[in-house]
């Protein structure tokens, strides 16, 4: 991952990925409340110039940005200073390209001006937080465009060594050595989840698995663990789709919030949307 940098002082990266869908189709995805909150984190968006942008990543932690450039269903940009107190404004840009067979690349660039390399780790860590996102995307166009979402979001620690804490955490779901293309069911011990392994990711930094589920209800998980300093911050997320998403969140939370956090303790919880 490289910060392209251009003489103006304009510092960019960029992402892409090729989803199933008409531009219209993929439009009402990553450019409305309902549709971004279907993939990513609980949003809202006001498509207009001058509209507001609001993700909600957690308790006090919204990013917020202003539209600037509206042009439905292939473009848009939002400006607003997602990188914290002090950090110069941000640029995020949205295009939706179509391709044949009903499919679109869909690509964001995040940009900023600045004289230094201060914001650049920043700017990287955006740009590799978006392939994992992207997964569920792909996913929710495929199998569950156009339904509403709830999102059950847990969070923990573990002093143990990444692969421990990765053993610690997939084997009880029935996920020890995944491989894509697996169907898996976690043991009587752990909450309910069934479900195929859609994509496996495995290296030296950080452990993850993408599932297409079917227990608690039907969606998509995720599973990722990552070291943070001296811990490893371990992150589940459960996107389940349909009207009786809510009514799954609410009966599968209690046992997966006491579950995580009988392993890895501080927990961050529920999200609805």
């Amino acid at each position: 991952m490289t910060v392209k940098k251009e003489a103006s002082g304009r510092r960019s990266v960029q992402v892409e990925v090729e989803v199933p869908g008409t531009p219209e189709q993929v439009w009402e995805a990553i450019a409305t409340g309902p549709g971004i909150s279907a993939w990513f984190v609980p949003s809202e968006v006001e498509g207009r110039v001058g509209g507001a942008v609001v993700s909600h990543f957690g308790p006090g932690m919204d990013a917020k940005a202003t539209v600037t450039v509206w042009e439905a269903p292939h473009r848009f940009v939002a400006e607003g200073e997602a990188m914290g107190p002090n950090a110069p404004s941000i640029a995020t840009e949205w295009i939706v390209e179509a391709r044949s067979g009903d499919t679109c690349v869909v690509r964001v660039v995040h940009s900023l001006f600045a004289s230094t390399d201060d914001w650049d780790d920043q700017l990287n860590s955006i740009e590799a937080g978006w392939p994992g996102f992207f997964r569920i995307l792909r996913l929710y166009l495929a199998h569950f465009r156009g339904q509403p979402c709830s999102i059950l979001s847990l969070m923990g620690t573990s002093p143990e060594a990444l692969a421990e804490a990765w053993e610690k955490l997939t084997g009880p779901l029935g996920l020890a050595n995944a491989a894509q293309g697996q169907r898996t069911s976690a043991l009587p011990e752990a909450p309910p989840l069934a479900g195929s392994v859609e994509s496996v990711e495995t290296n030296p930094q950080i452990r993850g698995l993408v599932l297409r589920i079917d227990s608690p209800a039907l969606g998509v998980a995720t599973l990722g663990a990552f070291p943070m300093g001296e811990q490893v911050q371990i992150v589940v997320q459960l996107y389940l789709y349909g009207e009786q998403a809510p009514a799954a969140v609410a009966r599968a939370e209690p046992a997966w919030r006491a579950w995580m956090n009988s392993r890895f303790p501080m927990i961050m919880g529920g999200l609805a949307c």
